[in-house]
């Protein structure tokens, strides 16, 4: 059996220990490149100043710890990682690191930086007991395009360096109305962190989606539709693997849905129609002093703050379609808010590829050793980097993706959308590579990719093929090959086509064997557990 993709990444670090020798500059950059990669998948959560990035963070976790107001420390660079005790460290530019005091107002975490200002502060660490941040580590980033210039360069140096791979291994962007510094910044990092292979790894996330329809109950309906225009919007669908609207505020309030809210939206549902109409007919109006309700204006501020007006309506109608507690309240919020959804998406086309991810990065960083500081004998490297190039075939089905949504792949339409389908578009599991239902038994799996692979077979042998659609076709059949020793379907009873392609494109490394596609296997069998765990318990989890 072909060595894992992780092995393949252990092997080349040892290599590189061993020719680096005693140089402790390059052997300290790759002790750090070896502890990432027995880390989980750094994602970063990014978007224009006012996006809405903590407060989906927030979300994503259940947990008020990532600070939503405008303060200094919205403008720092911070990593939410798994401890099993509460810190929290500052890491000024210059100095040691400093311990902060762990202090909450009103359920929120506060962030002290003890008389710094955020230029003077690289990052900040925060870890937290969440058992879901034991699988994923979760970075909120200072805004795009923001008035402040060092705000804007904080962030463009953390998530796209000019000399440097990025620290994060991939991104949900958030977008409140695409403008040209959104393209901008998915351009810069799909450069920067994917190289010549052009692969994708960002999410697309349509922010503030209750916003869309002015906070009426139909708001992500409408928000849908405009998330869909984006999604196929030329110059964005080659950028994002998706984007799928949210609404930020409603699920990081559901998520940490309180009784005595519950309590106060109960009591709303009670009022008579034209009265509960008539007092939620705006956010101003919602918060005037009034005899409608018992409500003080005090406790309607705090609704509002939290929940904003849409929750607010959606809390009140959800109450009188018959939730009968908090605890069914919190749910049908979380679901009406997008969370699920995005929670979902980013476990299938995410975390399902944490271990290629994790190791492009790596790779890249090795690269970048080797090029400005290279050791006495470079060849054992150079070998190394491209056994991993050869192995890495996820990276290979996220470039076609990225030359699907930039351009069309050179296909028929039905075997663009197949090709697509099964090198991973809506999903890495099988049955969704496959089309399949997902109740599909394992007997019907097994036909269906024999099926499928004699189909690619034909296709990559036609003489009427170009050199663009064998590519293609390549990487579709490696794909399903993995699909097949996956499920137990043996291994193919003829070899696959032995083209060499050109460097760099979509079938590069032609040479690889079926088991080298398997490199995110076992990923794949933990997200389908956490995907069981979704449902029950949407409160726990970041992503499924």
């Amino acid at each position: 059996m072909t060595t894992p993709i992780t092995e393949i990444v252990r092997d080349l670090l040892a290599a590189s220990r061993a020719a680096y020798g005693e140089d402790p500059r390059a052997l300290k950059t790759i002790d750090e490149l070896d502890a990432r990669l027995e880390k989980p998948l750094r994602l970063a959560v990014a978007g224009m100043v006012k996006a809405g990035k903590s407060t989906l963070l927030n979300a994503m976790l259940g947990e008020q710890i990532a600070p939503t107001d405008t303060g200094e420390c919205t403008r720092v660079v911070t990593w939410y990682r798994y401890s099993p005790t509460p810190t929290i460290t500052m890491h000024p530019r210059v100095g040691a690191p400093r311990r902060m005091p762990i202090r909450r107002d009103r359920g929120r975490l506060v962030l002290d930086l003890n008389g710094l200002v955020a230029e003077q502060v690289e990052w900040i660490d925060v870890g937290w007991p969440l058992q879901s941040l034991k699988s994923v580590i979760l970075i909120d980033t200072p805004g795009i395009a923001s008035l402040s210039e060092d705000t804007s360069a904080r962030a463009a140096r953390f998530l796209t360096p000019d000399d440097a791979p990025p620290a994060a291994d991939a991104v949900v962007y958030l977008l409140r109305h695409l403008h040209g510094s959104d393209i901008k910044f998915l351009r810069a990092f799909q450069d920067t962190a994917a190289g010549a292979a052009q692969t994708v790894c960002a999410v697309g996330v349509l922010s503030r989606s209750d916003e869309v329809g002015s906070g009426r109950i139909d708001s992500l309906l409408s928000a849908r539709k405009v998330a869909q225009r984006y999604q196929f919007d030329q110059e964005l669908a080659s950028l994002t693997l998706g984007v799928i609207p949210v609404a930020g505020l409603l699920a990081e309030g559901a998520r940490t849905l309180r009784e005595s809210e519950y309590i106060a939206f109960r009591e709303l549902a009670g009022l008579d129609r034209a009265d509960r109409e008539r007092l939620l007919v705006s956010a101003d109006r919602f918060v005037r002093e009034s005899s409608i309700t018992g409500l003080s204006v005090t406790v309607r501020r705090d609704l509002l703050a939290r929940f904003g007006i849409f929750g607010v309506r959606m809390a009140v109608t959800v109450i009188r379609g018959g939730a009968r507690n908090s605890t069914e309240l919190a749910a049908e919020l979380i679901q009406q808010s997008g969370l699920l959804e995005i929670q979902a998406f980013v476990s299938e086309q995410l975390l399902s590829r944490e271990a290629t991810l994790k190791a492009r990065g790596i790779v890249l960083q090795l690269e970048r050793l080797l090029q400005e500081h290279p050791p006495h004998d470079p060849s054992p490297l150079r070998a190394g980097i491209e056994r991993f190039t050869l192995a890495a075939h996820t990276l290979r089905e996220l470039s076609v993706l990225s030359e699907a949504r930039a351009r069309r792949l050179p296909l028929g339409e039905d075997d663009a959308a197949e090709a697509e389908r099964i090198v991973g578009a809506e999903g890495t599991a099988a049955h969704l590579r496959l089309g399949a239902a997902s109740t599909a038994d394992l007997d019907t799996l097994r036909d269906a990719v024999r099926e499928k692979l004699a189909h690619w077979r034909t296709r990559v042998e036609s003489p009427a093929a170009s050199t663009e659609t064998r590519a293609v076709c390549r990487v579709v059949i490696r794909s399903l090959e993995a699909i097949a020793s996956e499920l137990g379907a043996g291994r193919p009873l003829r070899p696959g086509p032995t083209d060499v392609d050109a460097p760099g494109g979509p079938g590069h490394g032609a040479g690889e064997d079926a088991a080298q596609q398997r490199e995110d296997h076992e990923p794949r069998l933990r997200r389908d557990h956490r995907l069981k765990l979704l449902s029950a318990r949407p409160e726990r989890h970041p992503f499924g």
